[in-house]
């Protein structure tokens, strides 16, 4: 059977390049300027292509990559925006969030990790199907020092890597290599870093090869065990004094002087 045609649409933000190639939608996070950190338009672009996804049958996988020496640090500290007013009309901060979407879409999402993962980037990564790594690949939860208290992170972590390595890399944001990432449990497989992209390939072909119906059964399956995510968590601290201040300190460069009130 032929590979299907099929031109992926407009994500919102130029900064993920989209193309299908074979029955997998191919997305490439390319914002090296600032280390592939994220605008919210950038995560909104994820969002909009899981349900894109979500709704093309030729379809059976959604691949994620980074560029250069980055897959994704998190959200873009200095609050820089491509779209200040569509960003506006949202009512809710955390809609903008691919993270549930992933989970809920029938297609399997590969993260192809290639280079320094952090912050939101392992949110996107947890909330993958299947997770390979370069060796080159480095791995940090720092969002604590700028007094973010991720709920997707608190969710998910712990069920990836057990509840002692969590308090670990949440309490102290230590960066650990690829190889601790994968005995750690928090992605699937390591290779090196010359070898992620043939590996990716041989990934995506062996999901082509499984029933559509039965492995989006059984993505439901697995997902419908794991915690809720506490939302609240975050609506009740995003824009705290501690908030604003961690954010602050982080781009102006300087030690943090939290609030003790």
């Amino acid at each position: 059977m032929s590979d299907p045609i099929i031109t992926p649409p407009e994500f919102g933000t130029r900064f993920i390049h989209a193309e299908v190639r074979g029955r997998a939608l191919h997305l490439r996070i390319d914002r090296v300027e600032r280390r592939n950190s994220f605008t919210q338009e950038m995560y909104r672009a994820l969002k909009r292509a899981a349900i894109w996804a979500d709704g093309q049958p030729e379809l059976d996988a959604v691949c994620l990559t980074g560029t250069d020496r980055w897959f994704a640090v998190g959200g873009d500290m200095a609050g820089n925006s491509e779209d200040p007013e569509g960003i506006g009309s949202e009512w809710d901060p955390t809609d903008n969030f691919p993270f549930r979407h992933i989970e809920r879409c029938r297609k399997i999402w590969v993260a192809a990790i290639n280079g320094m993962c952090q912050a939101g980037g392992i949110d996107i990564a947890l909330h993958c199907d299947v997770v390979i790594a370069s060796d080159q690949a480095r791995f940090r939860i720092p969002e604590l020092l700028r007094g973010i208290p991720d709920a997707f992170m608190a969710a998910r972590l712990a069920e990836a890597v057990g509840v002692a390595r969590a308090r670990y890399l949440f309490f102290t944001a230590a960066e650990i290599t690829a190889s601790e990432a994968e005995a750690a449990g928090l992605v699937g497989r390591v290779v090196p870093h010359e070898q992620l992209a043939e590996h990716v390939e041989w990934v995506l072909e062996q999901i082509s090869l499984t029933g559509p119906q039965a492995r989006a059964a059984v993505k439901a399956d697995l997902n419908a065990r794991l915690p809720r995510v506490d939302v609240e968590l975050f609506r009740r601290s995003i824009m705290t004094p501690e908030m604003i201040e961690g954010m602050r300190a982080f781009v102006e460069k300087r030690p943090v002087d939290w609030p003790r009130d």
